[in-house]
């Protein structure tokens, strides 16, 4: 019995651990990294094709995102997932497949002008189809036996519709052991998803660490906050643009204007039509309707028991084709709009910014985390002028931002769950950046009095005898260097052109006043362009 910490490791995403028991070689996620990547990930000790099947612990891609490069290596097995991770997948992928795709032929368009080498894409939606394909849906704690000697059971994380714990139990050679997988453990108290289930036993468990060392603050009032802003924006005449995370937060956003809607929160504006203008975040939402009795939590299952779609109301309108999200911006109402991506990188929500972000009487709403060098971010630190398909964009919307209902445990959520676990002999602490994995380590050492460790990618551990066979030491990724030489040249080049500006305003002054205003308004739109 062996385990092999491959992604995750002191690091967010990638999430992936690479198991040997029983003859089988299996793993239990396989995610894409994310944003930026600190350290080196060993490669997965096996060819694909020799994999006999994967553990999934919910749908979100830096733990699904890598199952089609999987089946376009060779893999032919069983991909074992809740069963609205399976129905989630089964659009995510593709909609990652998409992209993916996508990319690869803009930049091949681009390239061929340059004689640049095909780029080829990380997979295809050949391959996403095939992983789909795949699935093997399992209902939460149920246990399963997946081969003689493995058996494993889904427990509900309540981080997503359909994520899970874990709990998988070999046995080999007379020796039995229990190891769990935290998954993304949920915080409490969300909308619609029952909070996370505890674990009562087991001999090894490994969990995430994404605010191992952080607490949450207290959680705003989604619907009184939110519809303030509707109330205001409506007044003066404006439309609320909402972008948004298609799966989560997408359909908690439906869910609390139901409740705004409900209550009667908006004076004067009691049938204001809500779009959701996003193809995977609808989709997601028939999910979310379909596998409402195995994931709803007691608050979203007593508006079901009454016949109430929570998630639904009158007013709202699901656009699917491009023809309907153009038809949106000629409804002269006032109305939300959500749509995604969340960060604003891509997709619809631009069109929806183009059209709204230069008037003053409307709102851009984000309810989400805007990561570093997006355009959502931008907006947050209060940019004045945007680039949109080549365009700028003047930003005279009102831009707020309501704290989000995080989907993640805070260390007190993560301390609470590990403590409900008796019998662990060892934690295993992963998917959380450097510091804060060292500090839920220490945390779980100081009030557990527990043995733990913050495996590197390649550290190895003996399941049977409880031992760290290898112990791998961190590998930096190398910071990509900038030619200094070429940036010199550049700057030059930069300097002499202001040099030339200068000279070209010292000797205007025997200008025209028209030529004079030209000039200076000229200037004065190329700072605007490069946002000084």
């Amino acid at each position: 019995m062996k385990m092999m910490f491959i992604g995750a490791t002191h690091e967010v995403t990638g999430s992936c651990t690479y198991i040997e028991a029983c003859g089988k070689r299996f793993l239990v996620d396989f995610g894409m990294q994310q944003g930026e990547d600190m350290f080196e990930n060993v490669k997965i000790p096996t060819a694909p094709g020799d994999i006999d099947f994967v553990l999934l612990t919910h749908a979100h891609i830096d733990h699904s995102g890598l199952l089609p490069l999987l089946a376009a290596g060779g893999f032919q097995g069983e991909i074992h997932a809740t069963e609205a991770t399976s129905n989630l997948c089964s659009v995510m992928l593709r909609d990652s497949a998409h992209i993916q795709e996508f990319e690869a032929e803009w930049r091949n368009r681009k390239g061929k002008r340059k004689g640049s080498d095909e780029y080829v894409p990380l997979y295809t939606m050949e391959d996403a189809d095939a992983a789909i394909s795949m699935f093997i849906p399992h209902k939460y704690d149920t246990p399963a036996e997946i081969c003689p000697g493995i058996s494993v059971s889904f427990r509900d994380a309540g981080h997503l519709l359909g994520s899970s714990s874990i709990i998988i139990t070999l046995k080999e050679n007379g020796i039995e052991k229990k190891i769990v997988f935290s998954g993304d453990i949920g915080n409490i108290d969300q909308p619609l998803i029952r909070d996370p289930q505890p674990i009562d036993s087991a001999d090894y468990a490994v969990i995430e660490s994404t605010y191992g060392n952080r607490t949450h603050e207290k959680p705003t009032d989604y619907v009184t906050a939110l519809a303030e802003v509707l109330q205001k924006t409506f007044d003066r005449g404006g439309n609320v643009i909402i972008p948004s995370f298609a799966v989560g937060r997408t359909q908690e956003m439906l869910y609390f204007i139901r409740k705004i809607k409900d209550q009667k929160l908006i004076r004067g504006y009691d049938n204001f039509p809500v779009y959701v203008d996003s193809p995977l975040a609808n989709e997601a939402t028939d999910i979310f309707i379909s596998n409402r009795e195995s994931c709803y939590d007691e608050e979203a299952l007593a508006f079901v028991r009454q016949g109430i779609n929570p998630i639904s109301f009158e007013g709202l309108v699901r656009t699917v084709t491009s023809d309907d999200s153009r038809a949106i911006n000629s409804d002269t109402r006032p109305k939300v709009i959500i749509s995604a991506s969340g960060m604003c990188e891509a997709g619809r929500i631009k069109h929806h910014l183009k059209h709204n972000l230069w008037r003053r009487e409307c709102t851009v709403l984000f309810v989400g985390y805007q990561a570093g060098n997006t355009l959502g971010r931008s907006l947050i630190e209060g940019a004045k002028k945007v680039r949109l398909f080549g365009e700028p964009i003047k930003v005279a919307a009102e831009i707020r931002q309501l704290p989000g209902v995080s989907g993640h445990a805070d260390v007190n959520g993560l301390i609470k769950w590990a403590k409900s676990i008796s019998g662990v002999k060892k934690f295993f602490v992963n998917h959380g950046e450097d510091s804060s994995a060292e500090a839920l380590a220490q945390l779980l050492r100081d009030k557990l009095n527990a043995d733990v460790y913050a495996p590197y990618s390649g550290a190895e551990f003996d399941i049977a005898e409880n031992v760290i066979t290898v112990d791998a030491k961190p590998v930096p990724i190398p910071k990509k260097k900038h030619s200094t030489a070429n940036l010199s040249e550049n700057y030059s080049r930069l300097l002499a052109a202001s040099d030339r500006l200068a000279e070209l305003v010292r000797v205007s002054s025997g200008r025209t006043n028209a030529d004079m205003k030209k000039l200076a308004d000229a200037l004065n739109a190329l700072c605007d362009d490069w946002q000084l």
